[in-house]
């Protein structure tokens, strides 16, 4: 008996004994500018976050000291916006790294949901109203939005790695985004491996059959990566009259602004402008989730922080292998050059 009860003993005293922190709660602590700086979003606007994503956080009970959907969304944005290691993120409100890693995947779900209502192309009055905006900035008539590819770099998958290597030689996830004048952006595709081209992305993706069916009426301007389509402009490859200079000088200057859109975007979450260490499904629900984030942040019209202005835009080289280009884009293009 008296052998039971010490083996008893040592085993409690061995065992770790489960700790409840006292969690601090960072709404308590700052104001909205040090907010913005930390979450992106400043008090009220994170309420309304709070209460709209709370159905998919709320635990049924509050046993084993279950975070609330204010501390959940708080963890997420944190490490949305700084891309700190998680166990970095947690020690911010004193749970265990395991805790944030299901917490940080929990708020990347429920905003994920979310991204066919933040997330979609223009109905015909907002067209019209964004033709008007890019034609007042460029001259160009009929354009609706922006296409171009960004690279999210993730770690080395242990399934299938040679599929994620990209030509820069780094593994990553290659997304496709188009936006409007606004930086709104009206179409994400983020689930192909970093070696797929951007014109297969397109014609895989739900967006080319939106436009060739006629679901959204205008013009898409893409950089000569992507295929010349009636919808889709591209810059000519060897331009030679002034009118053909012109139009690609015109053409790049308003494409930029998806460059300046994804700079933005990187930018506000920091998440996605270094290597992302989650398997390639995690990182394609948080690159989702930013999205929804980025749209919500230009739609309240929520600035970046101090000292996280996006970097200067790159000029376009054209000097890229050709695309296939059909004649109904031929004489679209011929005639936007005439008009220009």
């Amino acid at each position: 008996m008296e052998r039971i009860i010490h083996r008893v003993y040592n085993e409690r005293a061995f065992r770790r004994e489960r700790v409840i922190r006292d969690r601090s709660n960072p709404l308590d602590i700052y104001n909205d500018e040090e907010l913005i700086e930390r979450f992106r979003f400043c008090r009220r606007d994170l309420f309304e976050l709070i209460e709209e994503l709370s159905p998919d956080l709320q635990f049924v009970s509050d046993r084993n000291a279950a975070l609330p959907p204010s501390l959940q969304l708080l963890i997420a944005l944190r490490f949305f916006a700084n891309g700190a290691f998680q166990n970095t993120v947690s020690d911010m409100v004193r749970v265990h790294r395991s805790t944030a890693c299901r917490v940080i995947r929990r708020v990347s779900l429920a905003l994920s949901r979310r991204i066919a209502r933040y997330v979609h192309l223009p109905n015909e009055e907002e067209a019209a109203a964004i033709k008007e905006r890019f034609r007042q900035a460029s001259g160009m008539p009929g354009i609706v939005g922006c296409i171009d590819g960004t690279h999210v770099q993730i770690q080395a998958p242990h399934e299938n790695e040679y599929l994620y290597v990209n030509r820069k030689g780094y593994h990553s996830i290659n997304v496709q985004i188009a936006c409007d004048a606004n930086y709104n952006i009206i179409n994400l595709v983020a689930r192909w491996p970093g070696s797929t081209h951007d014109s297969r992305i397109l014609r895989e993706s739900a967006l080319l059959q939106d436009f060739e069916e006629g679901r959204c009426n205008g013009l898409l301007l893409g950089d000569s990566g992507y295929p010349l389509k009636r919808w889709l402009m591209t810059p000519l490859i060897a331009p030679t009259t002034d009118q053909e200079r012109r139009y690609n000088t015109i053409h790049s200057a308003t494409r930029s602004v998806v460059e300046r859109c994804i700079g933005v975007l990187k930018r506000r979450f920091h998440c996605l402008h270094g290597e992302m260490r989650m398997h390639p499904e995690r990182v394609c629900t948080v690159i989702a989730a930013c999205t929804v984030l980025h749209n919500i942040c230009i739609a309240k019209r929520i600035p970046l922080p101090r000292h996280h202005q996006p970097p200067a835009v790159p000029e376009e080289d054209v000097r890229q292998a050709t695309r296939p280009e059909d004649i109904a884009g031929r004489l679209v293009r011929a005639q936007l050059i005439n008009q220009l």
